[in-house]
C-alpha cells in the first residue's frame, strides 16, 4: 500500500485547491469551455471530426487533473493477475509493448500521444531506447517534461507539441512508434495510421492498445448505444471503432499486420480490466476512481463552486466524468466494449512512404 499512496499528498494538494485544480485553464476559462465543449460532441460525429483538435484539447485541459488524482501518470486500463497491484499491471501492460516491438538502446520510438509521459518515462527506463512523446495539447506536455525530470531518464525523453494527423517529423526517421489508447482521437484512423507509416523507417514497428466495441455491440440495443454515447461525450472521441474496423485501417494504411487480438477478452475474468471503476480494490490511492469516491469528488465540488472555493463548471466536468467511468464499466460487463484492442504492425520494407 505504501507504494501506491507515496505521491497521494502532493496529487491532493495539486488537485483540490482553487489555483490547482483544473491547472490548464484560468478559473474565468472552466466554464466556458466546459459549455463548448458539450456543443461540440452534441453537434454530431461530423462536426466532432471536423473540429477534433479543439474538442480534444478542451477535453484534456479540463480533464488531464481529474486523471492524475484519480489514476497517477499512466492514463490507461490493463489487464491483471491475481495478487498483482493496478500499478504492476499498468507497468507490465507496458512492458508487454515493448517487449514485441523489441525496444533497446540506440533505436528512437515515437509516442504518439505521449499523455502526461508515464508510459514514456517507464519504457525509456525499461528499454534504455530515446522517445519522443507527440502530444497536441500544450498543458499535457508541460505536466509531461515534469514526470520526465528524473535523472536516470531525462536525456531519453523529448517531447513535440503536434498533432498526428500531421506528424511535423521527416519520413523514415524513427526505428518504432506505439500508441498506448491514444488513437480513439482520431477523426479518420486510416490517415491517422499513414502519418506513423509515413515517420517509420522501413521494416519498423507500430504497437498499440486502441478502444473499440466487440462483435457482441448490437447498434438497435438502445442500452449498446447509450454505453457508447457516454463514452464517446466523457472522451473527446469523434466515434468508437469497431476492432474490425481498426485492423482495416491498419492495412489501408499500408501496415503488415502482424498480430491484432482483444486482450481484454483473455484477461483474469475474476479480476476485469475496468476493475479500478467499480470500487473492489479500497487503498487510499484507487479512492477517487470508485464510485464513492468519484461522488464525494462531485459533491465537493458541487459545494466549493457555491463557496467559490472552486471555479464554475468543475463539477459538470466530475459529472462528464463520472458518467464515462460508469460506461466503461457497463461496456466491460456486456463485453460490448474493450479497452486493449492490440494490434503489432510493421512497416513494409517495400513501402514508397
Amino acid at each position: 500500500m505504501a507504494e501506491e499512496n507515496k505521491d497521494l499528498p502532493s496529487v491532493f494538494d495539486k488537485q483540490l485547491n482553487s489555483s490547482g485544480l483544473l491547472g490548464a485553464l484560468s478559473d474565468d476559462e472552466v466554464d466556458s469551455v466546459v459549455n463548448e465543449y458539450e456543443k461540440i460532441y452534441e453537434s454530431g460525429e461530423e462536426h466532432r471530426k471536423e473540429t477534433y483538435q479543439k474538442f480534444v484539447n478542451h477535453y484534456y485541459n479540463l480533464a488531464t487533473d481529474f486523471y492524475e488524482f484519480g489514476w497517477g501518470n499512466s492514463f490507461h486500463f490493463a489487464p491483471r493477475r491475481r495478487g498483482e497491484s493496478f500499478k504492476a499491471s499498468l507497468l507490465r501492460h507496458q512492458h508487454f509493448i515493448a517487449d514485441q516491438m523489441s525496444l533497446k538502446p540506440g533505436m528512437h520510438i515515437l509516442d504518439v500521444g505521449c499523455g502526461v509521459g508515464g508510459p514514456m518515462a517507464e519504457l525509456a527506463r525499461y528499454s534504455g531506447a530515446k522517445f519522443v512523446g507527440l502530444n497536441n495539447n500544450a498543458y499535457q506536455i508541460k505536466r509531461a517534461k515534469e514526470v520526465t525530470q528524473a535523472e536516470d531518464i531525462k536525456s531519453l525523453c523529448r517531447f513535440i507539441h503536434g498533432d498526428y494527423m500531421k506528424i511535423p517529423e521527416d519520413n523514415d526517421c524513427f526505428d518504432g512508434a506505439f500508441a498506448i489508447e491514444s488513437m480513439p482521437h482520431a477523426p479518420d484512423k486510416t490517415a491517422a495510421f499513414g502519418e506513423i507509416l509515413r515517420v517509420l523507417r522501413p521494416g519498423a514497428s507500430f504497437a498499440g492498445y486502441d478502444w473499440c466495441v466487440t462483435e457482441l455491440f448490437d447498434s438497435q440495443n438502445a442500452e449498446h448505444r447509450r454505453i457508447v454515447r457516454d463514452i464517446e461525450i466523457g472522451n473527446a472521441l469523434p466515434r468508437i471503432s469497431t476492432t474490425k474496423g481498426v485492423y482495416e485501417a491498419l492495412c489501408e494504411a499500408g501496415f503488415e499486420v502482424l498480430d491484432a487480438r482483444d486482450l481484454a477478452s483473455a484477461s483474469n475474468s475474476d479480476i476485469p480490466w475496468y476493475r479500478p471503476l467499480q470500487g473492489r480494490d479500497i487503498t487510499f490511492r484507487s479512492i477517487p476512481r470508485t464510485p464513492a469516491g468519484r461522488a464525494i469528488t462531485n459533491l465537493v465540488l458541487r459545494i466549493g463552486e457555491r463557496v467559490r472555493l472552486f471555479p464554475k463548471g468543475a463539477r459538470m466536468v466530475s459529472t462528464i466524468l463520472n458518467r464515462a467511468a460508469d460506461a466503461i464499466v457497463k461496456g466491460g460487463e456486456t463485453g460490448t466494449f474493450t479497452t486493449m484492442y492490440y494490434f503489432l504492425a510493421r512497416k513494409p520494407h517495400h513501402s514508397n512512404s
